[in-house]
């Protein structure tokens, strides 16, 4: 039997604003517990909500850059809800008039085509707190420990269509986490630092036979924070359900559990639906009207989106698609490179020492572009000396490494290691003369007409050279003295 799968995510993006949605407490991620609290986030009798704007503007701007329509007209509801982790018995948060509607994100589909991925609404909502358990395990635990620093953090929910172009496969799914991961980072919004918990997803999947049009009950996973573990949830969950269609029974709609360790989905609760909340609008907080100019300046100050920046390094910088989508995955990579190219003299070349190159230090390293020790101009300047040929490849290489160690300039290393080529001719050939004296039976091969052993005598060229000689010029001064 055929199914056809229907994946949809619930995605809350921590914002990256100074203060919390309704209170002016610090968003910190590493203070010490219970530090940055005041009576309105930790919800005391007679505390009143202020609207943090700053909050306002990045959900507009998310809303822009994902194609959502704006409404003019929102408000703010409460969601009832009993946890330990949220002080007020309630969630501040939106419902029937969000932000954001009506948008799409475009991804590469399963055949290759530009696939829309349906955007049904983006609300502005508070974070909950943190429970910190005794022990890993929930069950295992003696006691629980709640931290209410993260409480009322402004956070953005972005949610899927499951009616309109949901996602149809592991493949979509995990490209559309992707993508908006890096939207989200390129308007600059928030980092999406999953550690951090800036980024987790409530996975919702159902299946159903090919060719059907009622949607089947589905599974929602709860806070999920790592794509890998995403991936290892929903595949459980394909065949779980699978198998409990082709034995004749009825998947149940509900909320589960994903065990990291067994990557298993374990059932948690029955799913809630929207009366379960018992949402109403929140009489403490005012109507949010936006006018056209406050909208207008947000779509003034929007940066350029991944595909635009992506199209823009392919056709300005004539660099190929593979490494453009490299380069643009990570916006402080762009504009690392985008800041290089300014006085470099070899796009490609360029493109590739920092893909093959600079990336392999910064992951040995684990640190981000945005530490990146070796400046853009720094990165710029080593390439200009090898186009110039006043550096081989070899020697560049080692020069990148002590860039990366000392955070010094090219100039100023081959200065101090004394790394400058060998550019004397005459010197060369006498090395060549050294060279042939010590490999008679090489030489004679060669006048025989076997060129194989030419790649020999250039290898001991340059290692007496220390890798200084050229070895273009090297292979030239050899051709003509062998005829070859």
């Amino acid at each position: 039997m055929e199914y056809e799968l229907i994946i949809c995510f619930e995605t809350h993006v921590e914002l990256d604003t100074r203060s919390k949605l309704f209170c002016d407490c610090p968003v910190r991620y590493n203070a010490s517990p219970n530090s940055a609290i005041c009576p309105v986030c930790t919800g005391q009798p007679g505390a009143l909500p202020v609207l943090n704007k700053k909050s306002v503007e990045y959900a507009v701007k998310a809303g822009l850059a994902l194609n959502c329509s704006v409404n003019r007209l929102s408000r703010f509801a409460r969601k009832n809800y009993f946890y330990p982790d949220l002080p007020k018995g309630y969630q501040i948060s939106q419902y029937e008039r969000p932000f954001c509607e009506n948008g799409y994100l475009e991804i590469e589909g399963d055949d290759g085509a530009p696939y829309r991925v349906g955007i049904k609404r983006i609300h502005l909502e508070e974070d909950a707190g943190k429970l910190v358990h005794s022990s890993d395990s929930f069950d295992e635990a003696d006691y629980s420990l709640v931290d209410y620093n993260r409480s009322s953090v402004p956070l953005l929910e972005i949610v899927t269509d499951h009616e309109r172009n949901p996602m149809r496969s592991l493949t979509e799914a995990k490209a559309y986490l992707e993508k908006l991961k890096q939207t989200i980072q390129y308007v600059g919004i928030s980092e999406c630092a999953m550690e951090k918990g800036q980024l987790r997803c409530d996975v919702n999947i159902s299946i159903r036979e090919k060719g059907k049009k009622e949607f089947g009950n589905r599974a929602e996973i709860k806070n999920m924070s790592s794509f890998r573990f995403i991936m290892d949830a929903l595949e459980y969950e394909i065949k779980r359900q699978k198998e409990i269609i082709e034995s004749g029974k009825e998947v149940k709609q509900e909320t589960r559990l994903f065990d990291e360790a067994k990557k298993i989905t374990l059932p948690m609760r029955s799913k809630e639906d929207a009366p379960d909340y018992r949402y109403f609008p929140d009489p403490d907080l005012l109507e949010v009207a936006l006018d056209e100019e406050f909208i207008n300046r947000i779509m003034a100050t929007m940066p350029e989106l991944p595909d635009q920046k992506l199209a823009m390094i392919i056709d300005k910088y004539n660099i190929p698609k593979n490494d453009a989508i490299t380069l643009t995955r990570d916006r402080a990579i762009s504009e690392y490179f985008i800041a290089a190219i300014e006085t470099c003299e070899d796009n490609r070349r360029l493109s590739n020492w920092i893909i093959n190159d600079l990336f392999r230090y910064l992951n040995d390293a684990s640190v981000s572009i945005a530490e990146c020790p070796v400046k853009p101009e720094d990165m710029a300047r080593l390439i200009n000396l090898i186009v110039k040929g006043d550096l081989t490849e070899a020697i560049a290489k080692k020069v990148l490494a002590e860039m990366f160690t000392t955070c010094k300039g090219p100039d100023e290393i081959i200065k101090e290691k004394d790394l400058k080529p060998v550019a004397d001719d005459s010197l060369i050939e006498a090395i060549l003369d050294e060279v042939e004296k010590e490999n008679p039976d090489a030489v004679s091969q060669i006048k025989a007409g076997d060129t194989k052993p030419v790649d020999f005598l250039l290898g001991q060229v340059m290692k007496k050279t220390k890798g200084k000689a050229n070895p273009k010029i090297v292979r030239e001064m050899m051709k003509d003295r062998f005829k070859v």
